[in-house]
């Protein structure tokens, strides 16, 4: 008896470090993109880093404790992303640079206000017929046909100041890549279960070999709370404000989405109760709000969890809370930070590729 609750313990101890390496992973590349997008500096962009992690543990400690109640990975958004983005090519000079963020954080606010009066009401439940099979399915192919390229960048060594492929990056991304393919779909015991987490770890001790991972500058503070309204406070725009409304239905749509996604992997049965998405929208309200306090992107429920489960059968909510507290806590020690921080993007971007190769399966389901 006292060998399987040992045992017992093991697998949640392992099964919380996965989880927190892919929380990591899936953190780690977009504070970076943003940072080169708004030409931060390599400081600011580490302390970007920070408040990210931060949020995306509050963010998803919340949702497994009192929102969806499921063990799905709060990420930075990529539709948030793509605003970002269009923002930051629209606008010239760095004083504006900043201006935008700051008219960002109002449309994170503004989109989370509207999600708490969709969640709190229950007005929610209403339109929940709109979200049909086939309008789910398509959204998470379509989610994976956007952010696959991302990745796919990534892997290949392509950066915001790197256009060209870097052949020797992409060789040993690849590796990864099919690496944690064959160890999930063919490998056993422990190693299937822990596929993703001995695949970084792999790649990463590769990448430190060929002296292709930077350790940042050293920090001057051991233990530093992340800085709330970094970019300063919010600032109004009628233009923002209405776009917030049209940012709330694609996030709801996400939301839905990430939900059912997860209950397909988990229970078998792609559907999603009521009190899921009502209590997984208003949270998720509550997280874009934090977002925007604390100057990141805003985060949503991750689909691409759903792969994440498929390949390590890593379901269980405890390992899963675990795991976001474990990085709240690392996000408040900067000289942490800095080692982590040094994960190649690539490594990352190969891992998560391998997450949304069963996400497809799981749309076209």
């Amino acid at each position: 008896m006292k060998s399987l609750d040992n045992q017992h313990n093991q697998n949640h101890i392992m099964g919380t470090l996965q989880w927190f390496i892919f929380l990591l992973a899936n953190s780690i590349a977009l504070p970076i993109v943003v940072g080169g997008l708004f030409h931060l500096t390599p400081e600011e962009i580490f302390y970007l880093m920070q408040r990210t992690f931060f949020v995306v543990g509050i963010s998803s400690f919340l949702q497994g404790w009192i929102g969806h109640r499921l063990p799905i990975a709060d990420g930075p958004a990529g539709s948030w992303v793509g605003v970002f983005t269009v923002l930051a090519y629209a606008t010239v000079g760095q004083d504006q640079l900043h201006n935008t963020l700051q008219i960002l954080e109002l449309g994170m606010i503004i989109s989370g206000v509207i999600l708490i009066g969709l969640g709190v009401t229950g007005f929610i439940g209403r339109i929940l017929f709109l979200f049909t099979p086939l309008v789910t399915g398509t959204f998470l192919l379509l989610l994976c046909l956007q952010l696959s390229g991302v990745f796919l960048k990534g892997m290949l060594g392509i950066t915001a100041t790197v256009s060209q492929i870097d052949g020797f990056t992409a060789i040993i991304a690849f590796s990864i890549f099919l690496f944690v393919i064959i160890l999930s779909n063919f490998g056993k015991g422990f190693v299937k279960s822990y596929a993703v987490l001995i695949g970084l770890i792999s790649g990463w001790i590769l990448f430190l070999i060929a002296g292709k991972v930077t350790i940042p500058s050293q920090v001057t503070h051991f233990v530093q709370l992340p800085q709330i309204f970094a970019w300063g406070l919010p600032k109004w725009n009628t233009g923002m404000a209405v776009s917030s409304f049209v940012m709330v239905c694609i996030l709801v749509s996400n939301t839905v989405a990430a939900i059912i996604a997860i209950n397909q992997a988990t229970i078998q049965k792609g559907t999603i109760e009521q009190k899921q998405l009502k209590d997984g929208t208003w949270v998720g309200g509550i997280s874009h709000i934090i977002s925007s306090v604390f100057s990141t992107v805003g985060v949503v429920p991750l689909p691409a969890t759903a792969g994440f489960i498929r390949l390590t059968k890593q379901k269980y909510i405890r390992s899963f809370l675990l795991a976001c507290m474990l990085l709240v806590v690392m996000s408040m020690f900067p000289s942490v930070i800095r080692y982590l921080a040094s994960l190649p993007s690539a490594a990352a971007s190969a891992v998560l590729m391998a997450s949304f190769v069963q996400l497809i399966g799981i749309g076209l389901n």
